[in-house]
């Protein structure tokens, strides 16, 4: 069996390659290399430098026949989204939609769709934020990763295109950019290990579901392995943890000896969001199991590591 994954040279899409490589698939990675390093490509998996958005796709696809799509692949940063609302859409919306054209003409057999549990639900009316949520993205972002949702849906209705959609939450983990806009955890932890100042969004008051990388490359080796109903999926731990509380466990970790200093909020910025992952509990069997202080333990080793 062979997958296709968009954005495999990405912090977390790598480890996806990893995981379907560990697991017996052959795996075609497809990633332009805007924020992606082509280190973290897995050198048994074939890899193609291209746009989502290029008309090119297509003869990937031709010539490499893939079973599964995994579309990690996005134009992730809020900021960036608030700014430039039309290449957002570009790659996150038409790229999108190129790649789902491609799955329905050569007949690939399931599509895994990566979107945002914390940009999508908006700011919450209640949590945890279950499937059930209404969806009231209040950046750009959030509401181009949830209109491919939409485009999955009619896709499977009216071509018989299965999908699974794998709304994440904060994840973080090994090779997470330091120098990056999303994941406080890595920002943190380089600055943290260079004795630099670390500058906390807001009062740092705002609460996230942080889940480690390795337990969503699971998630999506199961959308693969394990049958279950097309549709959407929360990952997450059903806990709001605050940045103040991860950047208290990060300079106990490190040794760190500075205190934070507090900037303005982020602009499209929720305030407080975990999410309800029951549902891929009950269909999915996945649930998280490495617990935070563990993870983060991870992070630091891995960046000291890495020098």
């Amino acid at each position: 069996m062979k997958a296709l994954v968009t954005g495999g040279a990405g912090f977390i899409a790598s480890h996806v390659v990893d995981t379907y490589l560990a697991n017996g698939y052959e795996v075609v990675v497809v990633d332009d290399l805007s924020t992606g390093h082509r280190e973290n490509v897995n050198p048994a998996a074939v890899f193609y430098e291209m746009d989502i958005c290029d008309p090119q796709l297509a003869s990937v696809f031709e010539k490499e026949r893939p079973d599964f799509v995994n579309h990690h692949a996005a134009q992730m940063n809020v900021r960036r989204s608030v700014v430039e609302p039309l290449f957002d859409a570009r790659v996150n919306v038409l790229g999108s939609l190129n790649l789902i054209e491609c799955a329905k003409n050569f007949g690939v057999k399931h599509f895994v769709y990566i979107s945002s549990g914390g940009a999508a639900y908006g700011e919450p009316e209640y949590v945890p934020c279950d499937e059930a949520h209404p969806v009231n993205p209040i950046c750009q972002y959030g509401a181009s990763k949830h209109t491919v949702e939409h485009y999955l849906f009619m896709y499977q209705v009216n071509y018989g295109l299965p999908y699974t959609v794998l709304r994440y939450p904060n994840v973080y983990g090994p090779r997470q950019d330091p120098y990056g806009e999303a994941g406080v955890v890595a920002i943190f932890t380089g600055q943290m290990l260079r004795d630099q100042q670390v500058v906390i969004n807001g009062d740092g008051e705002q609460e996230r579901d942080f889940v480690h990388v390795k337990d969503c490359a699971r998630a999506n080796l199961i959308a693969l392995t394990l049958y279950h109903p097309s549709g959407i999926y929360n990952l997450g731990s059903n806990l709001g943890t605050s940045v103040n509380q991860i950047f208290a466990a990060l300079k106990q970790i490190t040794g760190y000896t500075r205190e934070p200093n507090y900037g303005p909020p982020k602009l499209g910025e929720t305030r407080k969001i975990y999410l309800d992952a029951r549902k891929a509990g009950q269909h999915l069997r996945w649930q998280p199991t490495i617990p935070l202080e563990a993870g983060l333990a991870d992070v630091v080793s891995y960046f000291k590591a890495q020098g």
